[in-house]
């Protein structure tokens, strides 16, 4: 992706896709990337110049109207949040993690870029939306001081976002940083395989007693 990013989130499908179009054709962008996510939002997310992609996120909103829920345009986005766009996830120190939870997706990439070019931390996840009802979450780690300036910098580049959510914990405890680091949702960790299971399957768990009937 190109030094410029740009995110538009809308709540409608149709008028998503009518968006996308509009800022494919309104500037010569190079990356564009568009698609649903839950609970029936679509994103459109472009890269290239500067220029070129505020010029393209302008037309999204004109289309989009009513239906934008939310937007973020990053003129030098940071490269590790490119990085966690894309999937990428880091293992833990276990110093220090820092926590941002926000309603929408736009806004959590703009708290992360904040956090990244506000203090030295390393941007451990980034998720959005699916699974998650349409919110966006972040981990940081690093120093507690670091991470309590990472999370403060994220906080206050989305002071207007309603219902953020942030935490800094020392110390996480091994466990759970082992359950952050295998899977975030709650279905795939209890159904993964058991130590000591011999085929590598998830082991069953007991089922009620069966009542014996006799035989007369």
């Amino acid at each position: 992706m190109q030094p410029a990013l740009a995110l538009l989130e809308l709540g409608s499908i149709a008028v998503g896709i009518e968006a996308g179009d509009a800022m494919a054709k309104r500037a010569p962008i190079d990356v564009i990337r568009a698609g649903t996510v839950h609970p029936g939002r679509y994103l459109v997310l472009v890269a290239g110049a500067v220029a070129d992609v505020e010029e393209a996120l302008d037309a999204g909103r004109a289309v989009g109207a009513g239906d934008v829920l939310d937007a973020v345009l990053l003129p030098n986005v940071h490269p590790d949040v490119v990085d966690a766009i894309r999937g990428r996830r880091l293992r833990g120190t276990g110093e220090a993690l820092g926590i941002v939870e926000t309603p929408t997706v736009a806004s959590i990439i703009d708290a992360a870029d904040a956090g990244m070019k506000g203090a030295r931390v390393r941007l451990l996840e980034l998720r959005l939306a699916d699974g998650l009802g349409g919110k966006g979450y972040l981990l940081f780690d690093g120093p507690v001081a670091d991470v309590e300036a990472a999370v403060e910098q994220a906080s206050s580049r989305i002071a207007r976002t309603p219902l953020t959510t942030r935490r800094v914990i020392a110390r996480l405890h091994a466990e759970m940083r082992d359950n952050l680091e295998a899977a975030a949702r709650f279905a795939e960790r209890v159904t993964a395989p058991v130590a000591g299971a011999g085929d590598g399957a998830a082991a069953a768990p007991p089922s009620p007693a069966r009542r014996r009937t006799r035989k007369t």
